[in-house]
């Protein structure tokens, strides 16, 4: 399989964006510092927003949500809106308000399950916390991005003497009882709660008594890597949806110019269902068009004539064919690694596309010269969601669900393909630049 250089460096760019992000706060932060050094500059929402054509602006809500945009030559009610979509956060577990307590002479740290990770995939592997601290400071609460330098936890698996079945039944762990993670051993003088604050504290350059909260994820600290025979492959954590998110930036920072405002929004919160005020079910998009809209010109019919004039291209993984598990596949659809990004179709909108935008999809593969593939989740399996379908219902815009192949989706350790990669970002490159109306 023949690999170029440009396809390779993206693949290396992307792991190196994953390894960056070990939190969603850390993926704001990164796709933040990428947009400020092409010309990006932030607004905040309590602010007013006059801008003008050409102007490339990003805002970010709660800290772990981002809407970058380019403004087009032409306001939204002559040409309407690009709109790319995906989310910052992965599946895996996040530390309790309370999470040190003392197990004999152990320092332990109790979890929560986010989302719905792979849990027997966080055993036995180098675990690190990355997040945020909300710090006492003399202007009021601060918060401060976290990760420590090196792994500090570990979820030891029990061994096989004592759990016999566990390669016939598979390993299944009692969430409240057997999730918590080793973190050291306990200083007796200090209490557990005082040492866990303590290295908090040093981590943030703070004392321990400013330390007021903590918003903390699990990630395994493994880098991310190429594998395959002939480096085709690529292994990471969190590339549900952290790729989405890479390829989205780097199509908004590639294209070029044009009279349709470009917009790429990175939603927290997609993994627990989006309902919350940064995410894809709450109002940020929509305020975020709205003040696009208007600062253009565009009253309320204005603003609602740009929305029927936009399309929405919703990213997210989508589950890659296993050669060991034929039977998890619809037969006529199983879609292979390194086969091109995947159109997701589901008849009840578990995902958003629909016959249009499904016609849309294969004419931008045409166009972008990328190979494409069309995903239908096995009839007799729950199949998972993504922002598409509350998005399009919530703005009334056309909308394509499609993500690059993967494997193992939700594990701690997830692998995809280098060409893919290249060609979903190729893909959703061209959608913004693209002089195709996308209207019915």
């Amino acid at each position: 399989m023949d690999i170029s250089p440009d396809q390779r460096r993206h693949a290396q760019d992307l792991l190196d964006f994953i390894d960056a992000s070990p939190s969603p706060w850390h993926a704001v932060d990164m796709l933040a510092s990428r947009l400020r050094r092409q010309g990006y500059r932030e607004l905040a929402e309590h602010e007013d927003w006059p801008l003008e054509a050409g102007d490339r602006r990003y805002v970010i809500r709660g800290g772990a949500s981002l809407i970058a945009f380019r403004v087009g030559s032409a306001p939204p009610s002559a040409a309407g809106f690009r709109l790319i979509g995906a989310h910052t956060d992965s599946p895996g577990l996040r530390l309790k308000p309370k999470a040190a307590h003392a197990a004999d002479s152990l320092l332990r740290l109790g979890v929560e399950v986010y989302g719905g990770p792979i849990l027997a995939t966080f055993t036995d592997r180098d675990l690190n916390l990355a997040g945020r601290v909300h710090l006492r400071g003399p202007d009021g609460i601060a918060s401060r991005l976290i990760r420590f330098e090196q792994p500090v936890a570990r979820l030891p698996n029990l061994a096989i003497h004592m759990n016999r079945k566990v390669n016939d039944e598979g390993l299944k762990l009692h969430k409240q009882t057997e999730l918590p993670l080793i973190l050291g051993l306990l200083h007796d003088a200090l209490g557990a709660e005082s040492q866990f604050l303590r290295l908090l504290a040093r981590q943030a350059g703070v004392e321990a008594n400013d330390v007021l909260s903590f918003e903390l994820a699990v990630f395994d600290d493994q880098p991310g890597s190429f594998w395959g025979a002939g480096g085709e492959f690529l292994a990471d954590s969190q590339i549900d949806n952290l790729s989405s998110c890479h390829a989205g930036l780097t199509a908004l920072l590639n294209a070029g110019e044009r009279e349709t405002t470009a917009v790429c929004a990175f939603f927290d919160h997609e993994e627990i269902g989006s309902e919350s005020h940064r995410g894809a079910d709450g109002s940020f998009l929509a305020d975020v068009l709205e003040r696009l809209a208007s600062s253009r010109g565009d009253d309320g019919t204005g603003y609602r004539r740009g929305l029927a004039r936009s399309f929405l291209v919703s990213a997210d993984a989508a589950h890659a064919w296993h050669p060991s598990f034929p039977n998890a596949y619809e037969p006529l659809h199983g879609i292979r690694v390194n086969g091109g990004p995947a159109v997701k179709v589901n008849a009840n909108q578990r995902y958003a596309t629909d016959g249009f935008t499904e016609a849309c999809f294969i004419e931008l593969c045409r166009e972008a010269g990328v190979p494409g593939q069309t995903y239908v989740h096995r009839t007799d399996l729950g199949c998972g969601s993504t922002i598409g379908p509350m998005t399009a219902a919530r703005l009334g815009v056309p909308t394509i669900d499609c993500g690059a192949p993967m494997w193992a989706m939700h594990s701690a350790r997830e692998s995809a393909g280098v060409l893919d990669q290249f060609w979903l970002m190729a893909l959703l490159r061209t959608f913004l630049e693209s002089p195709a109306p996308f209207r019915r």
